[in-house]
């Protein structure tokens, strides 16, 4: 039997700061990178502690949520509907965003409004 490898132990659970660090960058990458940033940041932080995976599942349903709003934003574009539904889209990211940063900054736990719950 061989000895085990680097990648066989689960990752340390991170500090406080570090966690709240890195859920304000989970609802930044939201906005910037959709639902990329959160679904990487779930997929790589989820065990490391309880509050950076809160806001990251939470993150990643809120843009999961919007993708969907801009598909049918793109399908119904041709109507002309479609396009303030992208616009709400694009405008609910940047502002829920930033309440999220703001407080998970703040230590509080963000539930964003509307957001289906695909992961939990």
């Amino acid at each position: 039997m061989s000895a085990p490898g680097p990648y066989s132990q689960p990752a340390p659970p991170l500090s406080p700061a570090d966690e709240k660090t890195w859920s304000v960058l989970v609802h930044i990458g939201g906005i910037f990178f959709g639902w990329v940033a959160p679904l990487v940041g779930y997929l790589l932080l989820k065990d490391r502690g309880p509050f950076v995976r809160h806001h990251a599942v939470a993150a990643l349903n809120f843009q999961l949520t919007l993708a969907i709003a801009q598909v049918v934003g793109v399908v119904t574009s041709v109507v002309g509907v479609g396009l303030v539904i992208l616009v709400a889209a694009w405008a609910l990211s940047v502002v829920f965003g930033i309440l999220a940063a703001r407080a998970t900054n703040e230590g509080a736990y963000y539930r964003y409004p509307f957001a289906i719950d695909f992961v939990r």
